[in-house]
């Protein structure tokens, strides 16, 4: 629910993600990690190796739990399992957990290099690319100059 009003109004729906879209995601290689705290999931991350580098996938902790290290600790798995440069994709008024990644590490890419990425790596509608940054590991790159 931390999204609704963040997610814009024509790309929002209930439930966020549906049981047949997760098994899709499931299906095309994301592999997600939980968090659990009294029995009951925390957080939540996703990953998926793409070649060339590796996507940080459908992040989310309960609101109830923000702030207590989940979303780090999970991070920090999913980066110990990566052998690639690490790309997030989010919402781009999502300025939690933009900041989230940039208190990690990662860099805004340039709106250019944003769009050829999410083309490239991603399956999401126009309207959710220009909508959306994408965030890059310090080991990420650049390869606007070597176009």
């Amino acid at each position: 629910m931390a999204y609704r009003g963040i997610i814009p109004e024509d790309r929002w729906h209930e439930p966020y993600m549906s049981r047949e879209e997760l098994e899709k995601q499931i299906g095309e290689g994301v592999q997600f990690w939980g968090y659990t705290e009294n029995g009951e999931i925390a957080g939540v991350m996703g990953i998926q190796f793409k070649g060339d580098v590796t996507l940080i996938r459908h992040a989310y902790t309960r609101t109830s739990n923000r702030s207590k290290g989940i979303g780090s600790k999970l991070l920090n798995h999913l980066r110990s399992v990566a052998t690639t440069p690490l790309l997030i994709g989010t919402w781009a008024d999502a300025t939690w957990a933009v900041a989230f990644y940039q208190k990690h590490g990662f860099r805004l890419l340039t709106n250019q290099e944003k769009n050829k990425l999410l083309l490239k790596y991603w399956t999401i509608p126009p309207r959710q690319v220009e909508t959306s940054v994408v965030l890059a590991s310090p080991d990420w790159k650049s390869q606007e100059h070597n176009q």
